[in-house]
């Protein structure tokens, strides 16, 4: 099955679930990541790759999804690369690993919120980095109004989404999501500002 097929079967799974039912979800096979043919140049070093493109500052979020139906704990893990898509309809998005354990419990909800971090909790999205711990675990949290996602307190904003369409990326996939409600700290209220990652480290900005 290629890529296109792959990410259709997705879509149609993502649909289903909605009236359906939630079954346990396989991870997407990990592709082939050569690009180029034997005879051609080599692919980009990998290590080169990461450190040029860690030149891009970026914010950090915490993506979380309910608990699946009939119980169980919620899931969420730390995530970069997430984006403003499209103001009409309102749409974001955000890349996640095609091994990674945690997308299928979120594929399985079709529901999310994002938690967009505030300076100093990077300990809080060094927790939720980790593959196989309990994540939650000490983590203070209410639900968001239309997913029922955990929204983590303190974090600077909040995104109730529910997943609108997801296209594959190479060894990722571009998760596109509709959102629902959404809300943010009140700039004048004392928060701290975003938390940063740049060159393979948390950063913050400087005072004005």
């Amino acid at each position: 099955m290629g890529q296109t097929g792959m990410a259709e079967a997705a879509v149609r799974y993502l649909r289903s679930v909605r009236t359906a039912a939630p079954e346990p979800v396989e991870p997407l096979p990990r592709p082939e990541l050569r690009c180029v043919g034997a005879d051609e140049r080599a692919p980009l070093d990998a290590r080169e790759f990461r450190r040029v493109l860690g030149n891009f500052a970026t914010g950090v979020a915490v993506i979380t999804a309910p608990p699946a139906t009939g119980g169980g704990s919620p899931a969420g893990f730390a995530c970069q690369s997430f984006t403003s898509l499209s103001l009409d309809p309102p749409l974001v998005a955000f890349m996640v690993g095609r091994t990674s354990t945690t997308w299928p419990r979120i594929a399985g909800a079709g529901l999310f919120c994002v938690n967009v971090l505030a300076a100093g909790q990077d300990e809080l999205c060094r927790a939720f980095a980790v593959s196989g711990a309990d994540k939650f675990a000490g983590v203070a949290y209410d639900a968001a109004p239309v997913s029922g996602a955990p929204r983590l307190t303190g974090a600077l904003a909040w995104i109730d989404c529910a997943i609108h369409a997801v296209h594959t990326g190479g060894d990722h996939l571009i998760v596109v999501g509709r959102v629902n409600a959404l809300g943010a700290e009140d700039a004048d209220g004392g928060a701290e500002g975003p938390l940063l990652f740049h060159r393979g480290r948390f950063a913050r900005l400087a005072p004005p």
